[in-house]
């Protein structure tokens, strides 16, 4: 039987101990969570950079709007391989070794994407990049939690809005205003990727090393038994907000440019920095609500979003688009957070990068599989009026998904 959970977070009494409360077992060391936080917002500041420089590179190399869903497509699916590869590797060889690889192959893929001449390189820096945050997702995550698991649990909601949100808009203001559109904002991050690999190479070890890292290469999903009831309730609604971020990374840009009718690059990301600040500052200020009526929250903000998204896209209203995008950044902020704080808190130490990791299998799929096929539909479809409406009806029929999943998995904890 499935263990229940209170609405901290805690593994209720079922033949196990109950674990105390995250905040009595340690106080956090002074900056210790800053590092990782500082890594997952560039890693996921550089794949949100290439966004605003898509219509740059298609009237470069004159590529339909299938080929952006398919850029976008590769790092998705990259990532989600390094999950399935790499997500469990940390808790078997420690966190620095991770994070330095990753950091490292981060690097070459800034190089690649900076010196991009072609479709083919543009792919080759998406893989690389989905490949090294796929493999740091975990070991960042677990990293923040070893130093406090409550504190670490927030973090770990807030910094992806962040560090997406960041990159789009950094990289749309340099490509709107500053020299060198294609290269500046790659050659910021290279340099901040060897300052945060400095960092890695000093910062003290969270994990003793044990047998079984060759075991942990092995692809799998597996979550503990005691942890799949709180999987179960969190991963409708995780999709779902991610689904949404999905949206605005490949369809956003260009719904914002044409309801607006400005052709500026800071335009086109404003919807998804929008969303992802929104999103972070929701997630920090829901800290303290508990995990199930946070979700139940974001699944009720997420319904709001869409259904305003739908009303701005019939009535071509840009006050309208961003006006539901700021309640969709309330929704993403909510039941991102609500998700994690469902289920991170009960993992073991050498379970958290797992566990982690089979949490963003579900949240990368979300974003990856429907922005891939919203491509094809723009194409071969409606177009991108037509498919935007088509989007928005499918996150609202997501969004009831999740609160029959939430509900159901609800009810078993009672039994």
């Amino acid at each position: 039987m499935t263990e229940p959970i209170t609405d901290h977070g805690m593994r209720g009494p079922a033949g196990r101990e109950a674990i105390a409360p995250p905040v009595a077992e340690r106080r956090p060391r002074r900056g210790a969570l800053a590092l990782p936080a500082s890594i997952v917002v560039s890693f996921l500041a550089a794949s949100g950079a290439p966004t605003p420089l898509y219509a740059t590179y298609a009237g470069r190399w004159h590529f339909s709007p299938i080929t952006t869903t398919v850029v976008f497509g590769v790092y998705a699916i990259a990532v989600l391989l390094a999950l399935l590869v790499l997500g469990r590797l940390s808790d078997h060889v420690g966190r620095r070794p991770v994070l330095l690889a990753a950091l490292a192959v981060q690097t070459v893929a800034t190089v690649v994407l900076a010196t991009a001449g072609g479709v083919d390189a543009l792919l080759a820096g998406r893989l690389l990049q989905g490949i090294s945050t796929g493999g740091a997702l975990g070991a960042l995550g677990a990293a923040m939690l070893d130093v406090h698991p409550r504190r670490g649990a927030i973090t770990n909601a807030a910094t992806p809005g962040m560090g997406t949100g960041a990159g789009v808009l950094l990289s749309g203001l340099l490509v709107q205003y500053a020299p060198a559109p294609t290269h500046l904002v790659y050659l910021v991050l290279i340099g901040t990727f060897v300052l945060q690999g400095v960092g890695v190479v000093l910062m003290p070890e969270t994990v003793t090393r044990r047998p079984g890292g060759r075991a942990a290469l092995v692809p799998e999903l597996a979550v503990p038994p005691g942890l799949r009831g709180p999987v179960l309730a969190a991963a409708p609604i995780l999709f779902a907000v991610w689904a949404l971020a999905g949206f605005y990374g490949s369809l956003g840009p260009a719904l914002a440019r044409q309801l607006s009718g400005s052709t500026s690059v800071v335009v086109g990301g404003l919807g998804f920095f929008l969303l992802a600040v929104v999103g972070s500052l929701a997630t920090v200020a829901l800290d303290r609500t508990p995990p199930r009526t946070v979700m139940l929250f974001g699944i009720t903000m997420l319904a709001v979003a869409s259904t305003g998204i739908l009303i701005a896209v019939e009535l071509s209203s840009t006050a309208g688009f961003f006006a539901g995008t700021f309640v969709a950044g309330i929704g993403f902020g909510a039941g991102f957070q609500g998700g994690i704080r469902t289920v991170v808190p009960l993992a073991a130490p050498h379970e958290r990068a797992g566990v982690l990791s089979v949490l963003y299998v579900i949240c990368y799929c979300g974003m990856g599989v429907p922005s891939v096929a919203a491509g094809v539909l723009v194409v071969h479809g409606g177009g991108l009026i037509g498919t935007a409406r088509d989007y928005a009806l499918f996150i609202l029929a997501l969004a009831a998904t999740a609160l029959a999943g939430l509900l159901s998995t609800s009810r078993s904890y009672r039994k």
